[in-house]
């Protein structure tokens, strides 16, 4: 069984209750736990997709780290990011590829 997200609840319940609960409850606990359809894995590779491509660098960061738990590994990543820089943009790329190099050389 998936680990329950609580990070909508930690960062903003108190600012932001409903954003948190949509975040932790439906976002994580319905659309992500959904592994029937897409694995975790694949949906990191997605996910990170997006993210670069929309210059998203803090979740990006964050969405990095899922993927290498997810069992995304280094090439795969780096792959992704090569492909994604002729689509999204060879800056955004350098700048996702600044987090990829951090996250996937960290002894975890």
């Amino acid at each position: 069984m998936a680990k329950k997200q609580t990070a909508g609840q930690k960062q903003l319940g108190d600012f932001a209750p409903q954003f948190a609960k949509l975040n932790d409850d439906v976002l994580f606990g319905e659309v992500w736990a959904r592994e029937d359809q897409l694995s975790a894995r694949d949906r990191s590779m997605i996910t990170c997709a997006a993210l670069m491509s929309q210059g998203a660098f803090p979740q990006l960061e964050a969405h990095m780290k899922m993927a290498k738990a997810n069992g995304v590994t280094r090439s795969e990543m780096v792959a992704l990011i090569t492909h994604l820089a002729f689509y999204a943009g060879w800056p955004k790329a350098w700048s996702a590829f600044g987090l990829a190099k951090q996250i996937f050389t960290e002894k975890a």
